[in-house]
């Protein structure tokens, strides 16, 4: 059985049309367009495959309502269909109407909660290398029909890795087993191991769907995938890497929906909301957003280009790679190979007469000193840099090269953030702080909070979704002085994160917002202890 689709039942005749007016009869109930409930499915296989049930405009699901067959029925399909359905199943229908959009939602949900991924359901006897150069006969995973072991699993495993939110699948050969893990909520999991000898094949299929060289094995090779599930579109960027047991295999799932999210939709805590607000109004200038790699950077500041795009801007970026395509954005991507780099390509976005500039990552001093220029000469620059916290991000500009005064004159704002595993409501416990978390989080001994416990709609993690941690800086006249005086990020840290005149805090630090987030129940002291830096300014 294919591990995404189910068991495809026999094609059915088009229904023969019928007038509107028609009666279905007692045995079919029709509801209203209210909201829809689709009952939890069981383990069996979906009644309709996925092709009928994205043409016909219906979904089944798996459990009876009152003795009927529960169906949802897209808004402006075929009623005519419904006949055919009676027949075929010989039952009581109970049909709910449901908005396209919201369908194409549970027609999503439904059908890629499909399949399973043991090995030994697979096929697997042996290497065959055939199966590395037959390509997916549709685009659509949940609408292929090739069963090729290699194809059905690597289908399997991105639409297991979709489903359960994954961000990455590690595909790791050993001498011993192939290995494959999740990375879930910032956590790798083991999901799958399987013989040795699977390696070869399972790496050349996917070299072929991302269009790599199948034949070069000795060097580092990156591609992408383009895919659709259930309708969702989703980028796959594959990366491979020469190992000492084969080629390691990383594929990162980028859900296109993510570039469509709102600057409010962040998470934000209201002062860091208010610095990246009053920074991107500015009609010149540099903002940065700092933190590791995975912490949400990318996706901050396409929020932030999303508020800007309005049609009267000319907004370009310059990425490595680019990861969500936005309509009315000019989006260009590095290509080492033919001397694109950061820094070549953000030389000739300035001749395009931009208004606003996106730079995937200030790596050097070159890039460094045109995003300065840029700045200058009255373009807003967007862009990112690896450092610990938002007072980092200055002292690495300054290492980089800039001149104190041109940093000084340039920069705007500093957002550092950081994402941390949310508590699952389910099953979260109540008990008392352990005493060196409680020091390290400035949290007094023996208060209760809430811990991770692990049950059924967890995956027994005892987390479900992340949550963003924000640091924001403000680069006013202060701090410009500060700046333009080579000051340590000690001096900038004690004022930008110290308290006014009226006794209030200017910002607050991560391991202050960790701390909020904890008291508040949101997430555990392990798990933020785990992301947050013990630093003095925060106690």
């Amino acid at each position: 059985m294919n591990p995404v689709q189910g068991p495809r039942s026999k094609p059915m005749m088009e229904p023969t049309p019928l007038d509107s007016d028609i009666p279905l009869g007692d045995d079919v109930a029709l509801a209203g367009a209210a909201a829809v409930v689709v009952p939890e499915r069981g383990s069996g296989a979906p009644l309709l495959t996925y092709a009928e049930a994205r043409d016909w405009g219906v979904i089944v699901a798996d459990e009876d309502v009152d003795g009927a067959i529960p169906l949802v029925l897209r808004e402006g399909a075929d009623a005519t269909v419904l006949l055919e359905l009676r027949r075929r199943f010989a039952r009581r229908l109970s049909v709910r109407n449901a908005p396209a959009t919201e369908f194409e939602k549970l027609l999503s949900e439904v059908y890629g909660d499909t399949g399973a991924l043991e090995a030994d359901t697979l096929g697997f006897d042996g290497p065959d290398d055939t199966l590395a150069y037959g390509l997916p006969s549709a685009e659509d995973l949940l609408d292929s029909a090739d069963d090729a072991p290699a194809i059905r699993l690597i289908n399997g495993l991105i639409a297991q890795g979709l489903r359960e939110g994954a961000s990455d699948i590690h595909i790791e050969p050993y001498e011993q087993a192939l290995v494959v893990r999740f990375r879930e909520d910032g956590v790798l999991k083991e999901k799958l191991r399987m013989p040795p000898h699977v390696a070869s094949v399972l790496v050349s299929r996917i070299k072929v769907m991302a269009r790599l060289d199948i034949a070069e094995r000795r060097v580092p090779q990156d591609g992408r995938i383009g895919l659709s599930l259930g309708g969702k579109l989703v980028d796959v960027r594959v990366s491979t890497l020469p190992n000492r047991a084969g080629e390691r295999v990383v594929m990162r799932l980028l859900d296109k929906d993510n570039a469509g999210i709102e600057l409010a939709e962040l998470g934000l805590d209201e002062h860091s909301e208010g610095v990246l607000k009053r920074a991107l109004n500015e009609p010149n200038g540099i903002v940065l957003v700092t933190g590791p790699t995975g912490s949400g950077k990318t996706t901050t500041l396409y929020a932030g280009l999303r508020g800007l795009n309005d049609g009267q801007r000319n907004i370009l970026t310059v990425e490595d790679p680019v990861e969500y395509a936005v309509d009315g954005v000019g989006q260009t991507q590095v290509n080492a190979k033919v001397g694109l780099t950061f820094a070549a390509g953000l030389r000739a976005i300035l001749r395009q007469d931009p208004d606003v500039v996106m730079v995937g990552e200030i790596r050097d001093k070159e890039t460094a000193d045109i995003a300065v220029q840029a700045s200058l000469t009255g373009h807003l620059v967007l862009s990112t840099v690896h450092t610990n916290d938002s007072v980092g991000a200055i002292t690495r500009m300054r290492d980089m090269g800039v001149e104190p005064f041109l940093l000084a004159s340039t920069l705007r704002a500093v957002i550092a953030q950081r994402l941390v595993r949310r508590l699952c409501k389910h099953c979260r416990r109540e008990e008392t702080i352990d005493p060196a978390l409680a020091e390290m989080l400035d949290i007094k001994q023996g208060r209760t909070v809430w811990h991770a416990v692990g049950c059924d709609h967890c995956n027994q993690s005892g987390y479900q979704g992340r949550i963003g941690l924000f640091e924001a800086i403000r680069i006013d006249d202060r701090i410009r002085r500060l700046i333009n005086a080579n000051a340590s990020e000690e001096e900038i840290a004690d004022y930008a994160f110290g308290k006014d005149a009226a006794g209030n805090r200017r910002g607050t630090r991560l391991t202050r917002a960790a701390k909020k987030l904890v008291q508040a129940g949101e997430t555990s002291p392990e798990e933020a202890a785990r992301i947050a830096r013990r630093d003095d300014g925060a106690a």
